[in-house]
């Protein structure tokens, strides 16, 4: 769903993605509103892409200026308001708190008292997080990124963690995990189920394909998608009919995958056949 007032430069974006673990992504532009102190029952995980946003947690100053990611743990009460003329733009994802979230209550007090974090890398991800929760049909991927995200949160606010020796890539788990994929190239797999089945933690599964094949989960599964995509679209199937039968959410999400590997849309691809 999105609002804009006119003229006023305001703006927000927000809706409920179908990946576990996030319960609402919000995007905003605002140069006037203030938020008054108030409290979420989830973690506000926030970064700016313009601006600055100033506010005050558990009595204390904080700010988010570009590069800054900003946690803010659930139940602790905060406000929030531009701290530039011009206003801020903001991305901001309302992640579960306690066993369906990345993070559980034993991270609360290190939040509070770092909540602004400077971590090129957690950003970056956090940014391909947003990409990957901007349309149905890319829920594995958005899982598998939201898993990375999750670690490296770990790792910042609990930094004894990073110094455990992580474990090393399993090829036993990736090959299991390419025999699920290979068996569920159309109804697909969650991975959350994919984690339990095989019997490991999201993000050791997602490493260890990487690892092993050069290729993320979701890209695998993709990429033998639109494999069986093009022998439909060459046997004369119409897209629509395509999309259905090889397990994509709709015809716009197979022409958006189609196109990013082949490099054409189906339907072009089909009159050429």
């Amino acid at each position: 769903m999105a609002v804009s007032g006119p003229g006023s430069g305001e703006e927000i974006s927000a809706w409920r993605p179908g990946v576990p673990g996030v319960t609402e992504v919000f995007h905003a532009h605002f140069t006037r509103h203030a938020y008054p102190m108030h409290v979420h029952d989830t973690w506000t995980l926030l970064i700016v892409d313009e601006g600055a946003v100033r506010y005050d947690l558990e009595r204390h100053e904080h700010g988010t200026p570009l590069g800054t990611v900003s946690l803010l743990p659930p139940h602790v009460p905060h406000n929030g308001q531009a701290a530039t003329p011009e206003g801020f733009r903001k991305r901001v994802l309302y992640l579960a708190a306690g066993a369906d979230g990345p993070l559980d209550a034993s991270f609360i007090g290190a939040a509070v008292d770092r909540p602004d974090l400077v971590d090129p890398l957690l950003r970056r991800r956090i940014g391909q997080l947003h990409g990957a929760l901007a349309g149905p049909g890319d829920e594995l991927e958005a899982a598998g990124r939201l898993a990375l995200v999750g670690e490296r949160l770990r790792e910042r606010l609990r930094p004894a963690l990073a110094e455990v020796r992580k474990p090393v890539p399993d090829r036993r788990v990736a090959a299991s995990l390419r025999e699920l994929l290979d068996a569920r190239v159309v109804e697909g797999v969650d991975l959350k189920e994919a984690a339990g089945l095989v019997h490991a933690h999201p993000a050791h599964l997602v490493r260890s394909f990487g690892a092993a094949y050069g290729i993320a989960p979701h890209q695998y599964l993709m990429a033998r998608r639109v494999d069986r995509a093009r022998g439909l679209l060459l046997g004369g199937q119409a897209p629509a009919e395509v999309a259905e039968a090889c397990g994509f959410y709709d015809q716009s999400h197979l022409t958006r995958c189609f196109k990013r590997v082949v490099g054409v849309p189906p339907g072009r691809f089909a009159r050429g056949r």
